[in-house]
């Protein structure tokens, strides 16, 4: 599974996302959008215009955020 998150070093639930990712071994490519050129008006364009982060995409699907993630997590979603 392609696993890639959107992200801002100051953010708590990006945080979280990725701890949980790491938590069930499952690796993940970030990209920030703060540090990283063309990353954010990239994130708008894929994620239809949410400007929140962290926008999660699986297999280039957008799940949405920290939130989204944990559910599908709980609901045994997310395998190696």
């Amino acid at each position: 599974m392609k696993i890639e998150i959107y992200s801002k070093g100051w953010c708590p639930f990006c945080q979280r996302a990725k701890a949980l990712l790491e938590r069930i071994g499952l690796e993940y490519t970030e990209y920030n959008v703060e540090a990283e050129e063309g990353r954010l008006e990239e994130m708008l364009q894929r994620a239809d215009g949410r400007r929140t982060v962290p926008q999660i995409f699986l297999d280039d699907r957008g799940i949405g955020g920290y939130t989204e993630l944990y559910r599908l997590e709980q609901d045994g979603g997310l395998t190696r």
